[in-house]
Formats: structure tokens, C-alpha cells, sequence
């Protein structure tokens, strides 16, 4: 698959970092100064890049697992969706979980990006839904036994 991209940030393309992944690596564009998250603060960190998703398609924007395992940096709205009617630049909604600062320096990498296919439903009304083996079954339901 080919998607269209604008880069203005100087930064290498996303990139996958081995040959089975899935994500992406994608770079902070943060050229007048890094940015510094305190305990429990986040900051949206743009990128420089601009995408053209082929309608049928979202790119997810999700965390890196050394940035969250080392430095406890998350994604707020994890995974983030950018749709394909978007135009904008991507911007990442970086969190710091930790208990000691971090500082995003510009180019390093803050996210992964999946392009995934998705589906459109239409809703249709029903009063009773069919019978499973897990009902109505709900948080930690099916590890309990």
C-alpha cells in the first residue's frame, strides 16, 4: 500500500524497525526547544508530517513499549485515530506517569503508527440480542476460574 505523506520535519519517514512489525516509528518535530513533562502532565508533540489516508483506513497513533517501560511516557488517547478525510499535521498526546520528569527531544521517536482497514456498520435495532456462552459477563469475567 502507498499513502501520500508531507514531512516537514527534517526527520526520517515512519519506518518500521524490524521486518514483522506493525508499528511504525514516528519522530518528534521539536526544532525551537524540547519540551518537558513534569509528573502527570502531557503536551501534544507535532510531528512535521501531513498523511493522506485512503478512505476505508485509519492510521492508529500508539504508544512505543521502551518509552513506556523506561520512562512510564504514555499516550492519553491511546490508541489515537487519524482518520482519512484528516489533513492536519499528526500531533502526538504525549503523558508522563512517572514520578520524575522527562524531556521529549526533537527528533526522537514518541509513537508507532498502525494503518489498519476498518469497517462502517449500520446500527440496527433489535430488542433481543442471540445467546453466547459469556452473556452479559463483563470486566475480568472470563479469568476467573
Amino acid at each position: 500500500m502507498s499513502i501520500n505523506i508531507i514531512n516537514r520535519s527534517g526527520h526520517p519517514l515512519p519506518a518500521y524497525q524490524t521486518a514483522h512489525a506493525a508499528g511504525m516509528d514516528v519522530y518528534a518535530h521539536l526544532p525551537a526547544e524540547p519540551v518537558t513533562l513534569g509528573p502527570l502532565q502531557r503536551a501534544l508533540i507535532p510531528t512535521g508530517l501531513f498523511l493522506e489516508i485512503p478512505e476505508g483506513y485509519e492510521a492508529q497513533v500508539r504508544p512505543r513499549s521502551g518509552l513506556a517501560y523506561r520512562h512510564g511516557i504514555g499516550i492519553v488517547n491511546s490508541p489515537g485515530t487519524i482518520d482519512a478525510d484528516y489533513r492536519g499535521e499528526l500531533k502526538v498526546l504525549l503523558v508522563n506517569l512517572s514520578d520524575t520528569d522527562f524531556v521529549v527531544q526533537d527528533g526522537e521517536r514518541i509513537a508507532q503508527l498502525v494503518v489498519a482497514r476498518h469497517e462502517r456498520v449500520a446500527w440496527q435495532a433489535a430488542e433481543e440480542l442471540s445467546e453466547t456462552q459469556r452473556g452479559a459477563g463483563g470486566y475480568g469475567s472470563t479469568g476467573t476460574k
